[in-house]
C-alpha cells in the first residue's frame, strides 16, 4: 500500500525495457529474423547501460 507512490528507479525502468525487447525478439524469431536480431542488439545496449549503473 505504501509503494503506490513510489517511482521506479532508472535501473528498474531499464530492466523492464530489456525484458520487453527480449520478448519481442523471441516473437520475431520465427517470422522475421532481421527484426529479431535488431531487438537483440537493442536489448544488449540496454544491458550495457544497466551494468554501468
Amino acid at each position: 500500500m505504501f509503494g503506490v507512490f513510489k517511482k521506479k528507479s532508472e535501473k528498474e525502468k531499464l530492466e523492464a525495457t530489456y525484458k520487453k525487447l527480449l520478448s519481442e525478439a523471441h516473437n520475431f524469431s520465427t517470422t522475421n529474423r532481421k527484426m529479431s536480431d535488431q531487438k537483440i542488439f537493442e536489448a544488449e545496449e540496454i544491458l550495457k547501460k544497466i551494468e554501468k549503473l
